[in-house]
């Protein structure tokens, strides 16, 4: 590993120096970088991009590339489906030798750029290299590519990123933005929050109710938790049309989307609605303010369980992710203590009510099982007694994670200890946008390790990925929400990528730098306490 880093770094001394020049130190540092003698390839207007064959994604990726080369760099490339022999190339390949589904080999001689995987998706995470690794330019001018043989796999085969409409809404536009920002980051899965106390943001056909009421409420709470509220609507929803659109838009990058509806807490949104699926029938009202709420789901009531079927009816059908979320966190039972519904269900099912909610997950699991899916949970749900073919989300920390994959659960790592980004990137937060609190800087991202020495060999092979999550309850504009995820994105993607052995702070700040030249063309809009060079003067700031 050590002559792995030490040619990164040579390498990006050497190449740094002309401004033309390609460099291949990119965020996420690949597996192997190994530069090899010969000329170099020089990428022009006259370069084409040749995907072979009549793959539709592989077309795709090849459109892609040529978008991503000509926003950066200024220069135009064409598209041909055969080789000519006689021109410079860059040549995306399907080679079932390349071993892995997300692996590529990448390789540059003064011929041509051949990009090889055994699917459509490591081409594409093969492409995103070479793309990180062209200089930002807009005047057109020849880039030079040093020969070069890069061969690349991710550690960790589910590479997540959650965004919370539930709290704000965020447009289409934005969702279609923020997927564009984990495939720079070579992340695959986008968990989406769509539900919560404060919003109902998916059309659900059979309960109309919920876009109609759920998804707006009158006012929020201004600051962390004032008694003053701003009494301005807020709300939006997405139509089932929209949500497959953006599923499509998310596939086309190799990404799927997981969508999250939150039970049975977080539900005071359609309990507005809905009353009736309430313990005490209400009157309720979309929530105003941040926190937990007492009243959830009243699951003593067989309507409530066809409720949630209904509606897990109409989700299933917009997302084939083979994943559905089911959120699962932060159920009060106070409720339910009091409820002579739950109270006798939970005699019926010979538990208790602190325990009801076991009865509820079980169920709800093998509905959606009957439907093809399998389920993930918050980390709470493993209170109770549930099946083994339920998903961990470990966010109060890794030692939940932990203890469920020693109990054979398979786990995705999301401690709010080191992958909350909505916590504030630096101890002085005078000249910070407002957060949930906490301070979660890029260092810290980059420093965590989700496979401790501590776990045996069987139970780190079910730690199955990274996730980070972007709750929104004080983030209410989209260019907020970037300036929360990026670069500790960045850093993200080399936790959930690079060998372990290979991360390297120090070298990691000098590679984001280039990077965030990458955030500079697209115009994202980015914490920059990493480097001097691109704070922003306090002069500026008033």
């Amino acid at each position: 590993m050590k002559h792995l880093l030490l040619a990164a770094a040579l390498s990006f001394s050497m190449l740094s120096a002309h401004a033309a020049d390609a460099n291949y130190n990119v965020v996420p540092l690949p597996k192997s970088v190994v530069m090899v003698k010969g000329q170099p390839f020089n990428l022009t207007s006259a370069t084409t991009i040749v995907y072979e064959g009549t793959n539709p994604e592989m077309k795709r990726n090849a459109r892609f590339l040529s978008e991503y080369i000509q926003q950066s760099t200024g220069i135009k490339t064409t598209l041909l489906d055969k080789r000519d022999k006689k021109a410079a190339a860059i040549v995306l390949v399907i080679n079932p030798k390349v071993q892995g589904d997300e692996a590529y080999r990448l390789t540059v001689n003064n011929k041509q750029v051949t990009i090889a995987a055994s699917t459509p998706a490591g081409v594409f995470y093969g492409i995103q290299t070479l793309r990180k690794s062209l200089p930002v330019q807009t005047n057109g001018a020849d880039i030079t590519l040093p020969a070069v043989d890069i061969a690349d796999a991710p550690r960790f085969g589910y590479r997540g990123m959650m965004l919370d409409c539930g709290r704000h809404f965020f447009p289409v536009s934005f969702v279609k933005k923020f997927i564009d920002i984990l495939a720079m980051h070579n992340m695959n899965v986008f968990h989406w929050h769509l539900t919560e106390d404060q919003g109902w943001r998916l059309e659900i056909k059979s309960h109309p109710e919920l876009t109609a009421k759920s998804s707006m409420r009158s006012g929020t709470v201004i600051g962390h938790n004032a008694t003053v509220d701003d009494s301005i609507p807020h709300g939006g929803f997405y139509t089932q049309q929209e949500a497959r659109d953006i599923v499509e838009y998310a596939r086309q990058r190799h990404i799927t989307v997981i969508p999250e509806i939150d039970m049975p807490g977080h539900t005071l949104a359609a309990l507005a609605a809905y009353p009736e699926l309430g313990c005490t029938g209400g009157p309720y009202e979309v929530g105003h303010r941040w926190g937990v709420y007492k009243d959830v789901l009243c699951l003593g009531k067989e309507s409530t369980y066809k409720f949630v079927q209904d509606v897990i009816d109409e989700v299933v059908d917009i997302f084939p992710a083979k994943y559905f979320h089911i959120g699962g966190d932060e159920s009060p039972t106070v409720m339910w203590e009091k409820c002579p519904n739950c109270l006798q269900k939970a005699k019926d099912e010979n538990t208790d009510i602190k325990h009801l909610q076991q009865y509820f997950t079980n169920r709800i699991e093998k509905y959606l099982n009957s439907k093809g899916k399998s389920i993930i949970g918050w980390d709470e749900i493993l209170e109770g007694k549930i099946n083994q073919s339920a998903t961990i989300m470990s966010w109060r920390g890794v030692e939940p994670g932990l203890k469920a994959a020693k109990q054979g659960h398979d786990v995705i790592m999301t401690p709010s200890s080191h992958v909350y980004f909505d916590h504030y990137q630096a101890k002085e937060t005078k000249h910070e946008p407002d957060a949930i609190g906490g301070c979660s800087p890029v260092e810290k991202v980059y420093s965590y390790e989700p496979l401790p020495e501590t776990l045996d060999a069987e139970a780190k092979n079910r730690i199955k990925g990274v996730q980070a999550n972007l709750w929104t309850e004080y983030i209410p504009f989209t260019t907020q929400a970037e300036y929360m995820v990026l670069p500790r994105m960045a850093a993200l993607a080399e936790v959930q990528w690079t060998p372990a052995g290979q991360k390297n702070f120090d070298n990691f700040s000098k590679r984001a730098l280039r990077l965030s030249d990458l955030y500079d063309r697209y115009g994202y809009v980015y914490a920059r306490h990493l480097w001097k060079e691109k704070a922003i003067p306090t002069s500026a700031l008033w």
